[in-house]
């Protein structure tokens, strides 16, 4: 499989891991996470506008779920290959669960710093009702998509 193959893999599953953290903190404690429509709300708004006061409370656009989910996957990849591009292939031989967490936890400047901002929540969730709880939910997050890229290529390692 070639490398960026295996990259598509990794991101998928470090996404993936994502998905089924965040479904279980809502089955079992009500969590809820991020509408990624809103997410695709935001793009489909683009490159008319960035930054929104409320992203739910601009104008629902056509196939903004869809687009949300599918950005959604492609950031999770693309972080991947970030990722190994920072690491090397190397990592992919034999993974190693240190720098796949230490990766996930520095990726949630971008929610904090980018996504928060544009959607009307603040820098790192300021604006929220509960701004520690958003911030340590987005860290947490984050963190298992690390678990999650260190997972992943465990499993593609084994092919």
């Amino acid at each position: 499989m070639s490398t960026v193959m295996i990259v598509v893999v990794i991101g998928v599953g470090a996404t993936l891991c994502i998905d089924l953290w965040t479904t279980g903190l809502r089955v079992a404690l009500g969590v809820r996470s991020l509408d990624y429509c809103l997410l695709g709300r935001w793009i489909r708004h683009m490159p008319g506008r960035f930054v929104h006061a409320d992203i739910a409370a601009a104008a629902a656009r056509t196939h903004e779920c869809p687009t949300g989910w599918a950005a959604h996957y492609a950031i999770g990849v693309s972080l991947a290959g970030g990722f190994i591009a920072l690491v090397g292939t190397r990592w992919l031989a034999a993974p190693s669960v240190l720098p796949a967490l230490a990766f996930g936890v520095v990726t949630v400047v971008i929610p904090w710093f980018v996504m928060h901002p544009a959607l009307g929540m603040g820098i790192a969730s300021a604006r929220t009702r509960a701004p520690t709880r958003a911030r340590l939910k987005s860290l947490g997050t984050h963190l298992v998509y690390g678990v999650g890229l260190y997972l992943a290529a465990t499993i593609a390692a084994m092919r």
